[in-house]
């Protein structure tokens, strides 16, 4: 099974630096749309994608790519809940400060244990969340955001990256469910939105 799509449009995110930055961010996108929708790829089956008329975003804004404070703060293994009622292991790897609309924002950061064990995925953190918008706008299990440990603590992310996880579109994957002190009541208006079915 592949894991995030999302992560291979991470790292290659800067790749994109002889265009502007809403195209960058939409080219992401339409790779994104057109790896999911593949059925070749094997993420979806094509009775999935038949359903699927298409993916929805919000308009790529640059001043949803925020500055933010990252602070190690490791903490004990755990069992994470997901979407199929499974468990997953996770470390509490620390978290992220930052001002979203004149809101002062904390997400935690979390490491896959087992995932981490795999080549090239060592470094690899997940910040699952929730928001004003999950359940209306965007997926209501709750959107994600990738990131590789930061070298410094003075780091960007780009909400208009934020995605949903392969659960939104399939039953048949587990998804890690945001442990509750990832539930913002604030409105997360950036990245992916719910997809549109037929």
């Amino acid at each position: 099974m592949k894991f995030s799509v999302c992560l291979f449009l991470l790292l290659n995110y800067y790749s994109f630096s002889q265009h502007s930055y809403t195209d960058s961010v939409q080219n992401l996108r339409n790779e994104h749309v057109a790896e999911l929708l593949d059925p070749s790829n094997q993420i979806l089956t094509e009775t999935e994608i038949a359903q699927i008329r298409s993916l929805a975003y919000f308009p790529v804004d640059e001043h949803k790519k925020v500055n933010a404070v990252f602070t190690e703060e490791k903490g004990k293994k755990f069992q994470l809940p997901t979407s199929s009622g499974v468990t997953k292991t996770y470390l509490k790897y620390g978290f992220v400060t930052f001002t979203w609309k004149n809101e002062t924002v904390r997400l935690n950061v979390y490491q896959d244990v087992n995932l981490a064990k795999k080549a090239g995925y060592e470094d690899y953190l997940l910040i699952p969340f929730k928001d004003a918008t999950s359940g209306k706008e965007t997926y209501g299990g709750g959107r994600y955001l990738d990131l590789r440990i930061p070298k410094t603590t003075g780091i960007q992310l780009d909400f208009n990256l934020a995605y949903n996880p392969y659960c939104a579109y399939s039953h048949r994957y587990s998804c890690p469910i945001p442990p509750s002190e990832n539930h913002l009541t604030i409105s997360m208006d950036a990245g992916e939105k719910t997809p549109e079915e037929h």
